[in-house]
């Protein structure tokens, strides 16, 4: 592993926070001083799947950027990373012109991969000019979960709280937010 920066960048929709993104976001604080956690697609307007459709968005994406910002923050906080040491911001991967706006364009920006959009988004920063810190490569089956897998599980009244760390299961049936899932989706 290469010696600490002073700055990393991790991003991610979070639509929630599950194991898997704990896995590289702590793996990504461990090489860097303080973390940005950048939070993917935080306007709804910015989601191409969910065209005009209501009942679309709400089902690709039932968390507010507000929300998942909470999560996030519990988690980590969870997981023992100081508040002092991350910042969760916004990242309009949609706009990477504006990304200097939210995160600093110095910082090294670390991608787990797992398949072509992983792919797509290491070769965007690059372009951009920025350092770029492939933390590993995985099929999605080596994935510990998916945030599909964890809102379909939601949907069906399955068991999905092994799937998300404890503060953020106890976040979402604490504010209602299995019932937006589950009523999006019926």
């Amino acid at each position: 592993m290469p010696s600490k920066c002073k700055s990393g960048v991790i991003h991610g929709r979070f639509q929630p926070v599950h194991h898997g993104h704990m896995e590289w976001l702590m793996a990504g604080k461990k090489r860097c001083d303080f973390l940005y956690v950048g939070v993917t697609m935080p306007d709804p307007r910015s989601i191409p799947e969910a065209g005009d459709s209501p009942q679309a968005l709400q089902e690709i994406s039932p968390f507010t950027y507000f929300e998942r910002l909470l999560m996030l923050r519990k988690a980590l906080a969870a997981a023992g990373v100081p508040q002092e040491e991350f910042a969760v911001v916004p990242f309009p991967l949609d706009r990477p012109e504006f990304l200097k706006y939210y995160v600093p364009m110095d910082a090294v920006f670390f991608m787990p991969i797992y398949g072509e959009q992983g792919e797509r988004e290491t070769e965007l920063f690059l372009s951009m000019g920025l350092q770029v810190d492939v933390m590993w490569r995985k099929s999605m089956s080596e994935r510990f979960a998916t945030s599909t897998q964890v809102r379909d599980l939601i949907a069906e009244n399955g068991r999905w709280d092994h799937l998300v760390p404890s503060v953020v299961y106890d976040f979402i049936i604490e504010n209602g937010l299995d019932v937006r899932i589950t009523g999006a989706m019926a």
